[in-house]
């Protein structure tokens, strides 16, 4: 099982992202909806950006401390566009 906190500092840590919001849907902390802002993206398709946030997860991934992912990744103008 893992919080919230420690993916937030994961990802702040490997991507300075600019927005991060994590969801627990089961409220067992394995299973986790994680939307992300980040700079980089708007360099990426879909897939990369999704990989780059599995791999800034990838020891959290690997013991199992997150079993499953549901991603939403936006460059600062796709979220400004969206209005967030």
């Amino acid at each position: 099982m893992i919080t919230s906190e420690e993916i937030k500092a994961s990802l702040t840590k490997a991507l300075h992202a600019s927005f991060l919001e994590t969801v627990d849907p089961t409220g067992e902390g394995v299973y986790w909806v994680l939307m992300v802002v980040n700079l980089a993206c708007g360099a990426m398709g879909p897939v990369d950006q999704h990989r780059m946030v599995n791999d800034a997860l990838k020891a959290e991934i690997g013991d199992q401390r997150i079993h499953a992912l549901a991603l939403k990744t936006f460059s600062p103008a796709q979220w400004e566009k969206l209005g967030s």
